[in-house]
């Protein structure tokens, strides 16, 4: 599949407003507020040339140029009635509003989130998809592994599930009611118990969990897209009926140059960020370990591209030079390719939410941040 770069930026605002065609004496019918965070993926052009979407001053400023964007677009609605800009201000409305305002060609996302665990993303054929964030408290061990693996061993986890559907034109609302309803007889199995003890989780890999989920959800909402499961803050599993997807995220304290900045810009200085590194995996599943890969192999073969770019200053890596997180990224990909064959995809982010997505796989349900 053809490599595809996105850059991706957040804009935070704070905002009340009121769902008038929800039933009277429903809470979303009273006036009520959000601190709201919108997101904006654009797709750029190819290497060498300007970037279709959020042209920036100088190579390597996409990412502060996209974000200033963003910004100044939600910035009429912050500390505002959004009923007063928008007939209905409901998380889609929201996010079709900014989509519009933005005005950008080379959109591939764009998403709200009213709070932590709920929020609407549109994707590049403007199609909208709610969203749903669960946790649960469980134990597990891994039955099949070698007997010196620690995931052998019965630990536990505080889980997180995200359930993403389709979302009817107009009922938003609808979805995320209907979603709650079918989480709810799950959350009692899973919440405070021992996963291997559940009928069909013997071997309760998050792989396993997340198509033990859809089987039980998708015949009662065929709208179901994916199930995302989190195991831990930093790795996880998508599964959307057919195809399994891992993700592991690494912590880079380095640092950084931009010298095509013009004088007297801070970014021209050597500066530094402490990045997430997401990485994007897809493999069939192993019939015996119940996984795609496991995720402890990953941060084990990818060991030495960490060691090289942790506590160092990247723009003096080979092929980088000056061009930002763009060509760290794609730097990334070249060093990683014979180690991790299954990798699809690289999220570098320098700040929260903003960064560069390279992806030459399956597209993926967005993240929240």
């Amino acid at each position: 599949m053809a490599e595809r770069l996105l850059y991706a930026a957040r804009a935070t605002f704070e905002s009340a407003r009121r769902i008038d065609r929800a039933a009277a004496g429903e809470r979303l019918h009273r006036l009520h507020g959000h601190s709201f965070l919108a997101r904006l993926r654009c797709a750029v052009a190819p290497p060498g040339v300007q970037a279709a979407a959020a042209p920036a001053s100088f190579r390597g400023a996409e990412i502060d140029t996209l974000r200033q964007h963003l910004q100044a677009c939600v910035a009429p609605l912050d500390y505002q009635l959004l009923n007063e800009h928008l007939a209905l201000p409901t998380d889609e409305g929201l996010a079709r509003w900014i989509r519009a305002r933005a005005g950008l060609p080379g959109v591939d996302a764009v998403g709200i989130q009213s709070t932590r665990c709920q929020g609407v993303d549109l994707d590049a054929d403007d199609r909208a998809h709610v969203w749903r964030r669960y946790e649960f408290e469980a134990a597990h061990r891994l039955p099949n592994v070698a007997p010196e693996h620690k995931c052998g061993r019965m630990h536990g986890h505080g889980f997180a599930v995200i359930l993403h559907a389709a979302v009817t034109s107009g009922a938003q609302a609808i979805e995320g009611a209907v979603l709650d309803r079918l989480w709810h007889p799950l959350q009692q199995i899973l919440h405070q118990a021992c996963l291997n003890d559940v009928a069909g989780l013997e071997n309760p890999t998050s792989e396993r969990i997340a198509a033990w989920i859809w089987e039980r959800i998708r015949p009662q909402l065929p709208a179901l897209r994916w199930v995302t499961v989190y195991e831990t803050a930093s790795c996880g599993a998508h599964f959307d009926g057919a195809s399994y997807r891992i993700w592991k995220e690494l912590g880079l304290d380095s640092a950084v140059r931009l010298q095509n900045a013009p004088a007297g810009d801070g970014r021209r200085r050597i500066h530094g960020h402490s990045y997430r590194l997401r990485l994007h995996l897809a493999a069939p599943l192993d019939a015996v370990y119940g996984w795609t890969i496991d995720f402890g192999d990953v941060k084990e073969l990818f060991s030495p591209v960490f060691e090289r770019l942790d506590h160092h200053p990247l723009h003096e890596l080979p092929e980088v030079a000056d061009a930002g997180a763009a060509a760290i990224a794609r730097w990334v990909r070249r060093q990683a390719a014979d180690s991790l064959p299954q990798l699809e995809r690289i999220d570098l982010y320098e700040t929260p939410g903003c960064g560069v997505i390279l992806a030459w796989g399956q597209q993926l349900p967005a993240l929240p941040l």
